[in-house]
């Protein structure tokens, strides 16, 4: 995919809808795999960059489960690839804690606590129903979000 960015709305200082509409359109076009390596990339590259602090637990978790939710549908070596940067940046994230811990000096903007990956399922939890028809699995934001 063509390196494009989005700078805001449309109008005298960002992207014309012209310019918009052809993002789209290329983004549209562009293999999943593909955007799905720029996320990693964004995602492994912003948790090295933040090692030491709570918020890089939080980019090294997040590309966890991007990783096992799209995994199926990636290359294989694509899959080794991002397991490796995960675990050299797991290792790297605990020596920076301790580091960090030593020097007993918060950094602005960190995480007020630790975040805490997903627990998979119980065991003995029950699995997902049948398919729904395709009309009712259109994805609404938020609508997987638990209220409790």
């Amino acid at each position: 995919m063509t390196e494009t960015t989005y700078d805001g709305p449309p109008g005298p200082d960002g992207p014309s809808e012209d310019e918009l509409r052809e993002l789209m359109l290329r983004m549209r076009a562009t293999p999943a795999a593909e955007l799905v390596t720029e996320l990693f990339s964004t995602l492994l590259s912003t948790a090295q960059v933040k090692l030491g602090r709570r918020d890089a637990r939080l980019f090294i978790d997040l590309c966890a489960q991007a990783l096992e939710y799209a995994g199926p549908h990636l290359p294989a070596e694509l899959t080794r690839q991002v397991e490796s940067a995960l675990g050299q940046l797991r290792l790297a994230q605990v020596t920076a804690e301790g580091q960090v811990a030593e020097s007993g000096e918060p950094e602005p903007h960190d995480l007020d606590h630790l975040p805490t990956p997903p627990r998979p399922p119980a065991a003995g939890a029950p699995e997902p129903s049948a398919p729904a028809p395709a009309a009712s699995r259109l994805w609404v934001p938020g609508s997987n979000v638990r209220r409790q």
